[in-house]
């Protein structure tokens, strides 16, 4: 996996990231920008005491879509506050003068998402060119292929290799868990996922492909989304859902515990989101025009689940979660709130407080 070059490289090694790139890292990385303020709590499964201690440079996306992880970790981690941010929440948002200005050594960049990809060519080449080494990992194009692999290069970057393994060992054993219970299954429920819930007022945002797409995949469903929207995401009308009725309905949630007066379409999950919370916000959600006509809402067939988990390596539970919706019998005695639980437990410097699914009814 690594291969150490001849002592005139300069103390520098080889690897392969996802986007199947060799590049040369140093043997000691201590200066990293992040191009997604969220892989922070990916960092966190390798440095739990302070995984902020190697972040010269961050994206601002975390505090703006996340606030309420952002808070958490900002209360344990302080200087958080204090990273200066190479760019908002937009790949043009990207300060490439800035970045080059803290001197990272590494550049962490994902293979799509809200900084820049391995199609920002120009991006790639100046750092290059300032000595920047840019390594790229996925948790959100093709999370359930990519995020083993994923934590494997990183164990790689940052000399951890067995924290990597542990962590891998771990999700592969839950995700085999659901492959088990599902082929057991004689059926593969319709799901409608409404992606965004209260983003905006137009009726529906839904994920065809990747991201939670293949979540509802894995979980055993069939996605009614994935051969009428061609791209990633799109939407779909009111008027097809009534005429499709799919069995079962999810929602992805942004809201956040700290903007329940001014977001109050959203539903909210979360760090600090009380399930009864959660639970009326899905309901409310719920509450606009023709989701009374849903069958999966009139039985009760209808979830909520953290969108966040969509670009996070923790999205095996978020699978397990869909597919206890999907098939009950089935994936009985497999908890995904216990396996959240050892998640956080194992690879995580924060304690998890709050809800991150939630179901129409108690």
């Amino acid at each position: 996996m690594v291969a150490l070059l001849p002592a005139h490289a300069g103390q520098t090694r080889t690897l392969t990231d996802v986007a199947g790139r060799q590049v040369q890292v140093p043997l000691e990385v201590d200066r990293i920008v992040l191009g997604e303020g969220r892989y922070l709590a990916t960092l966190a499964i390798f440095d739990r005491d302070d995984p902020v201690r190697r972040v010269v440079g961050m994206f601002g996306e975390l505090e703006r879509l996340d606030p309420a992880t952002y808070a958490q970790y900002l209360e344990r981690f302080p200087q958080i506050g204090k990273v200066p941010r190479v760019g908002r929440s937009s790949e043009d948002s990207f300060s490439i003068e800035q970045t080059i200005a803290l001197r990272p050594q590494v550049a962490l960049f994902g293979l799509e998402g809200h900084g820049p990809t391995p199609h920002s060519q120009e991006v790639l080449d100046r750092l290059q060119a300032a000595g920047i080494t840019v390594v790229f990992v996925d948790f959100r194009k093709n999370p359930l292929e990519n995020t083993t692999r994923s934590i494997q290069v990183l164990g790689e970057l940052l000399g951890q290799t067995e924290v990597a393994d542990e962590f891998v060992a771990f999700y592969q054993e839950e995700m085999a868990k659901v492959r088990t219970a599902v082929a057991r299954s004689q059926t593969r429920p319709v799901v409608f996922l409404e992606s965004r819930v209260g983003l905006n007022d137009e009726c529906c945002e839904s994920i065809a492909h990747g991201l939670f797409a293949d979540y509802v995949d894995a979980a055993g469903g069939r996605n009614l989304a994935q051969d009428k929207i061609p791209g990633t995401s799109g939407m779909l009308s009111m008027e097809y859902l009534l005429q499709a009725q799919p069995e079962v309905y999810i929602a992805t949630a942004i809201g956040s515990v700290g903007h329940l007066g001014d977001q109050p379409g959203r539903v909210v999950l979360g760090v600090g989101a009380d399930e009864e919370v959660a639970r009326r916000s899905l309901r409310h959600a719920l509450g606009r025009p023709g989701f009374a006509g849903l069958a999966a809402v009139e039985q009760g067939r209808a979830h909520a689940i953290w969108h966040h988990f969509y670009n996070s390596p923790f999205n095996v539970a978020a699978v397990q979660a869909i597919a206890a919706w999907l098939h009950p019998q089935e994936m009985q005695g497999i908890d995904p709130q216990r396996t959240l639980a050892e998640l956080y437990r194992r690879f995580q410097p924060v304690p998890l407080h709050g809800a991150y699914w939630v179901d129409l009814n108690d």
